[in-house]
């Protein structure tokens, strides 16, 4: 008995614990109210249903929160990230021949080849987080600020990239990254996968992680211990704009376009919302990639399920601040101490 007392204690000291509680409740939600939520058809040899939309949906949240982790842990934050995937999106969609016209019915050729392209938008989302971690070491500008900077003059750069055209993108095979199969599930999912067991075995297997904490928790002391801080918050920058340059990529190939307006939008929201959500804190000092993980299909579980209930989409980040309310007072509230004054009124009584 005091071992599974003891073990659940355990359980719920984990950051992304309370997540993964409120992930299963929601699922359990909608298998008594959600008619047909938890069914799977197989259909031309693949899976459909509600868990394969929720997954393959939240693919771009779950590749941006990889990145947006590594910031938050350092103390920092990046609000550029949804700007950031427009562009790579376009510079990808150009690439390929996002303006050429609709005539046989399909492109068959690409202006240049799918890797140079996917290659091209992933340097230039890297030279932005160059740029964006260069205003914060170099110059002295908060996070907060330089990357609103980049957020707001990346939708301008994205739409003169595309001459404020909606590139549509007729070359089939480019589809396969956002839209292929692979036995029976979204490629997509398989490259969750692979870059989330990258990025773990980075932070789990080599220091870097560590270092990112320790700037998080005291930048001086850690600067001080021959860490080239500097360097490592710009790292960071860096590996969170490539994500969100990989997550418009994606995004684009999936709905087999790039519109620079709308590409991204409100990604940062949802990054920032997941990465809270999975246990790390924006005072930095923790580095939760599991987490924000959970927090990313959860938060991809409540827009679904927003959705199917029939709620107004206009209404969805009305729901969607209740919860960051909620987590804030969750995160700021010293549980600790709760319940050491819950248990002395009871000794009291």
């Amino acid at each position: 008995m005091k071992q599974k007392k003891d073990l659940w204690r355990n359980f719920l000291r984990r950051p992304e614990s309370l997540t993964l509680v409120a992930l299963l409740g929601l699922l359990v939600f909608n298998l008594f109210f959600t008619k047909g939520f938890f069914t799977i058809q197989i259909r031309d040899g693949h899976l459909y249903g509600s868990l394969i939309d929720i997954v393959k949906r939240g693919v771009p949240l779950m590749i941006t929160v990889m990145g947006l982790t590594m910031v938050i842990a350092t103390g920092g934050t990046d609000i550029s990230v949804g700007s950031i995937a427009a562009i790579a999106g376009v510079v990808t969609a150009t690439l390929i021949g996002g303006d050429f016209a609709f005539e046989t019915g399909a492109v068959t050729a690409s202006r240049v080849p799918i890797g140079i392209a996917v290659a091209a938008g992933l340097l230039v989302a890297a030279v932005i987080g160059l740029w964006n971690g260069f205003l914060v070491e170099r110059i002295g500008i908060p996070p907060l600020i330089a990357t609103l900077m980049m957020q707001v003059a990346g939708r301008g750069i994205a739409e003169l990239i595309a001459s404020g055209k909606i590139l549509t993108i007729y070359y089939k095979p480019f589809y396969y990254i956002g839209s292929g199969w692979f036995l029976g599930l979204p490629v997509s999912i398989f490259l969750v996968a692979v870059l989330g067991i990258l990025i773990w075995l980075l932070l789990r297997k080599t220091a870097y992680g560590l270092y990112l904490t320790a700037i998080g928790l005291n930048k001086t002391a850690t600067a001080f211990s021959g860490i080239k801080t500097r360097a490592v918050v710009w790292s960071a920058f860096v590996f969170s704009a490539l994500m969100a340059g990989m997550a418009g990529i994606v995004t684009a190939s999936e709905i087999r376009a790039a519109d620079p307006v709308n590409l991204g939008l409100y990604l940062e929201l949802d990054a920032i919302l997941a990465c809270n959500l999975g246990g790390n804190s924006m005072k930095g000092g923790r580095c939760n990639l599991a987490g924000s993980i959970i927090g990313a299909v959860l938060v991809q579980t409540l827009t679904t399920t927003i959705f199917s209930k029939g709620v107004p989409s206009e209404t969805i980040l009305v729901y969607k601040a209740i919860v960051v309310i909620l987590v804030g007072m969750i995160q700021v509230t010293n549980w600790d101490l709760v319940l050491k004054r819950r248990g002395k009124k009871r000794e009291a009584v």
